[in-house]
């Protein structure tokens, strides 16, 4: 298992064996270099730990857990876990701030602890072997390696995947392993699971009136700290830096505590360029700036990290943060980086589309479902306005979530999918019930605060940070997220939405706060680009005839997913420029992948020499099997 997983920890590996529980871990160096060897355990080794994160606060919990008596034996912030483990039992996560996912053993009561932190930084799997054995850890391959009859492929995953680009906690691309979800505790006793939630994001809005100076003021003596806390190090430290304005303001508090190495990354294309931005973010605050030019080999760089990824993953900017993390490792082994702020200030652009198109709020249902039942499906798919009718037809929440789907199969694209696909999912699958369920629950009275709970629960920890933890840890390196302190989060969730979204202001207050910091002008007011990439540009050049090609082939159709004739028809318009089909040729050319270079690489290797037809992973015409479910029978 750990050796599936040395890139997450190239410097060390520990194992520990106790009766019936064995723990592993890999370890990348970053506190108490020499001393910090894992699985770490309490003064009479009942309790041992596996660690994987960074406790920000842990020298302030050491000193309180020696008062009561406790003795370290190392300098690490992982041995405070089992100290306050002894003290406060499974609510130990309670008084930890940081990102972690932990595996903790009792062995006087015989119990298993699994925790992950609150907004998913770090993941964490778990799943129960065919003899009964309780597995986990950060990746899904690591698993697999030990248990591969847990490679059963789950049609809900894979439905989650084409409707959103990634599979949301807790569910995965397989049926018998799942991720624990943020925030979320798994303790395990007696053959028994229990899963709960220990924390949850805040109520929206109850904070107290404050003017605009005084809430400038907080935010940044707030952010502040959470930068300096994660300055932490006994290793080379920098930053990601992609001259928008969440970057760009970690790089200007940082650069209050001495010189940083900046990173970025660009491409050739002008259009999605941003170097000048990070230049000059560079230039006003004195960094170390290094950069990068990307000129990939789309086709090989796509091969390699898809057969990094164990789940189907749409995310294009995996790309760039896969190569701006690999510059920064040849340098440092921690970066800071500005993910989180859209979700915390309502900077992406779809909450500002939400917000415009209340205006049809007043369209009555019938006639939005007769559209929807007996227009929609009759119109040319190159219509013009087909589809933004389908959207404007519903009412607001169901509206937001088509917005943000790509491939809905069991909605406006079921003409995609084919019918042995759509048999195989059933009929009681719904993939935004989910989704529904967290609109309705939100601790919020507004409806952008809604969605700003919707997305950090959803699209924040499995997509974003997703990304980020599996390109950087490719690469050996570390990146903390100061945005996402738990204690600052609980700080902005209760500012007021109008502190965060004015039509034609969007992150209103950050933007002020940068302002304050002294960021460049051209930062603030440039559309938001992060490490993007020139996606339509490949798609109808380098792609076209390396990868689009792919989609076409008999092996990728016979899978039985899709109908071919609606694939060429995806691809037909899009390289007749009649409509612009990136973001859905990316997700099928995403899967396609997937397929090829996880799926079938793991059934190839466990089947040796033998290529019978039970060793290619398909979904076979006429009976659909889910993928490398036939396991026994090999």
């Amino acid at each position: 298992m750990c050796q599936t997983i040395v890139h997450r920890g190239p410097d060390d590996e520990g194992i520990g064996v106790w009766g019936p529980v064995g723990f592993g871990m890999r370890r990348l160096s970053i506190i108490d270099l020499a001393g910090g060897h894992q699985p770490i355990h309490n003064e009479d080794r009942t309790v041992w730990v596996v660690f994987n994160g960074e406790i920000y606060n842990f020298k302030e919990l050491r000193a309180d857990l020696e008062k009561r008596g406790h003795r370290f034996y190392t300098n690490a912030d992982t041995e405070t876990i089992v100290h306050l483990y002894e003290d406060l039992g499974s609510d130990c996560v309670l008084k930890l701030r940081g990102m972690f996912a932990f595996g903790l053993y009792d062995a006087g009561r015989q119990k298993l602890l699994l925790a992950r932190d609150r907004l998913g930084k770090k993941p964490l799997f778990y799943g129960f072997s065919q003899r009964g054995r309780l597995l986990f850890g950060s990746e899904i391959k690591a698993l697999l390696s030990v248990a591969p009859e847990l490679a059963e492929v789950d049609p809900e995953g894979l439905l989650q995947f084409f409707y959103f680009g990634y599979i949301p906690d807790p569910l995965t691309a397989f049926a018998r392993i799942k991720k624990l979800p943020a925030g979320h505790l798994l303790e395990y006793a007696q053959g028994q699971i229990k899963v709960r939630q220990y924390w949850d994001v805040p109520p929206y809005g109850p904070h107290p009136e404050m003017s605009e100076d005084e809430c400038l003021e907080q935010l940044e003596d707030r952010l502040s700290e959470a930068v300096r806390i994660r300055l932490m190090s006994d290793v080379p430290l920098g930053a990601l830096l992609s001259g928008g304005v969440d970057s760009s303001v970690i790089v200007a508090l940082m650069a209050r505590a001495g010189t940083v190495k900046t990173f970025s990354v660009g491409f050739p294309n002008q259009d999605f360029d941003e170097l000048q931005h990070a230049r000059n973010v560079a230039e006003r605050f004195g960094t170390q700036h290094h950069e990068l030019i990307v000129e990939p080999n789309i086709s090989t760089t796509l091969d390699s990290l898809t057969r990094m990824l164990e789940e189907p993953f749409g995310d294009s900017s995996m790309i760039p943060t896969y190569y701006v993390s690999r510059m920064a490792r040849q340098h440092v082994t921690v970066v800071l980086s500005g993910d989180g702020g859209d979700e915390l200030f309502a900077g992406y652009d779809r909450y500002l589309v939400s917000h415009e198109r209340r205006h049809f709020d007043g369209i009555p249902q019938w006639m939005g479902r007769f559209y929807r039942e007996q227009v929609y499906q009759y119109l040319p798919s190159g219509f013009l306005g087909r589809r933004f009718a389908w959207n404007i037809s519903l009412p607001a929440r169901e509206r937001y979530l088509d917005s943000i789907c790509v491939l809905p199969a069991l909605h406006r694209e079921r003409n995609l999918f084919s019918a042995e696909f759509l048999r195989w999912i059933g009929q009681s699958v719904d993939p935004l019930r989910q989704f529904q369920d967290y609109y309705s629950a939100a601790p919020a009275a507004d409806p952008l605060s809604r969605l700003l709970y919707l997305d950090t629960k959803t699209y924040l920890a499995g997509d974003i940070l997703t990304k980020v933890d599996r390109m950087s840890m490719a690469t050996s390196l570390e990146v903390r997220v100061p945005l996402l302190d738990h204690v600052f989060v609980e700080w902005v969730t209760a500012l007021p939405s109008e502190w965060k979204f004015r039509p034609g202001f969007q992150k209103y207050i950050f933007r002020k706060l940068a302002e304050r910091l002294g960021v460049p002008l051209t930062s603030l007011h440039r559309p938001k680009q992060g490490f993007a990439i020139p996606l339509v540009h490949w798609m109808r050049k380098e792609l076209r005839h390396d990868l689009l090609s792919m989609l076409l082939e008999p092996r990728t159709l016979q899978r039985g997913y899709f109908e071919p004739g609606a694939v060429r028809t995806i691809i037909n318009e899009h390289l007749r420029g009649r409509r612009d089909r990136t973001d859905a040729l990316w997700l099928l050319l995403a899967f396609e992948l997937w397929h090829r270079n996880f799926l079938e690489a793991f059934s190839n290797s466990r089947c040796g020499a033998d290529r019978s037809e039970l060793c290619g992973v398909r979904m076979a015409r006429g009976v659909v099997t889910s993928p490398l479910a036939r396991e026994s029978a090999l």
